[in-house]
């Protein structure tokens, strides 16, 4: 599963909580998945809201590995980037 925040910077949060409440990944919904079932989330996340503490730092959780891809990913593009630049 994968998620978002709710509210983008700059956004103004009155009634989206109320909206995507139904959508929070929680334990509950977790229950609904397959056992291997894998959560995701592109930070950063707002404990309690999107996704609980339980499920962001449980086992299903890849979301700190997928944080530390990232970084490489955005590493590579910018060696490219500059490399290309200098030519």
């Amino acid at each position: 599963m994968v998620t978002d925040t709710w509210v983008s910077m700059g956004m103004s949060g009155e009634g989206r909580e109320t909206v995507f409440r139904p959508y929070q990944i929680n334990r509950e919904l977790m229950g609904l998945a397959d056992p291997a079932a894998i959560v995701m989330h592109c930070l950063p996340a707002y404990r309690g809201k999107e996704i609980t503490a339980e499920v962001l730092d449980g086992p299903q959780s890849v979301i700190w590995d997928e944080a530390e891809n990232r970084r490489h990913a955005q590493k590579a593009v910018l060696s490219v980037l500059v490399a290309a630049a200098d030519h």
